[in-house]
């Protein structure tokens, strides 16, 4: 059985979630979990935020046990791009794309 949980709108661009979420693939999800609480990055919170939601469901919607649980994927995609424009020389204006990804991770039993 597959369990999922998603967070979605997190300010910061996909690129910076990814290089915390490759650490974790693949590994048992107590593991992950110790890995991320040392990691000093702010996307590591949110990937932590979005495990423990994805134990909390195999725990509590799925009766499923906690321990056996490994990260089959752990993704991140694009989210919505606000985009804002600062001014430039000579009256132009440049544009700032403000990133915003979602996060994907999914559980299964080993």
């Amino acid at each position: 059985m597959e369990v999922h949980a998603i967070t979605k709108n997190i300010r910061m661009s996909p690129q910076k979630m990814r290089e915390v979420l490759r650490q974790i693939q693949g590994l048992n999800a107590l593991e992950a979990k110790a890995i991320l609480a040392v990691v000093p990055r702010k996307s590591a919170f949110w990937a932590l935020k979005t495990l423990n939601s994805a134990l909390a469901n195999a725990e509590n919607n799925h009766q499923l046990d906690v321990e056996s649980l490994v990260i089959k994927e752990a993704v991140t995609g694009a989210g919505p791009t606000l985009k804002r424009w600062r001014p430039k020389a000579r009256g132009s204006a440049g544009r700032i794309l403000k990133r915003s990804c979602r996060v994907r991770i999914t559980l299964t039993q080993a």
